[in-house]
């Protein structure tokens, strides 16, 4: 689900988030190649505090200033998961379990590329989801996005 630059990115600061108490949801790098944005989404047990976020911002800015991911200038946002909190892991799709999901497919499974629907299970190796009543079951490997569905109780 992630791309090389965002796998390498990931590889070397998720030590230090670890070590600092916090989970690197996801890692995504968009936008021009000659000045992207980095955007990491941390979370950590009870989530996180706009004063952790801010701790965040510096000491993954310094250890992307060392690594020097991109010639040039890029531009660094960390925040929260938010409500439609991204799904990267087998641990974040089985934390998942009975909330609704839409998942975008690298490739057609079925003639579909988009799905959505209720995690049902979560595996090491897949997902099923009840996706209009039809089960549907995708290996991680073939997924190239998934976002849970957040909602809003009023």
């Amino acid at each position: 689900m992630l791309t090389s630059k965002e796998q390498s990115l990931l590889d070397a600061l998720e030590p230090e988030a670890l070590a600092r108490g916090c989970d690197i949801v996801t890692i995504e790098v968009v936008g021009a190649s000659k000045s992207p944005v980095i955007r990491v989404y941390i979370d950590a047990e009870g989530g996180v505090t706009f004063n952790e976020l801010t701790e965040a911002q510096s000491w993954i800015g310094e250890m992307l200033d060392a690594i020097d991911p991109f010639p040039g200038a890029y531009m660094l946002e960390v925040s929260s998961p938010g409500i439609d909190r991204p799904l990267r892991t087998p641990e974040h799709f089985k934390a998942a379990i009975g909330q609704k999901a839409k998942l975008k497919c690298a490739r057609a499974m079925d003639g579909r590329k988009h799905f959505k629907g209720t995690i049902t299970t979560a595996t090491d190796s897949a997902v099923t989801l009840d996706a209009d009543g039809c089960e549907v079951v995708l290996a991680y490997e073939d997924i190239a996005k998934a976002n849970v569905m957040g909602t809003v109780e009023f």
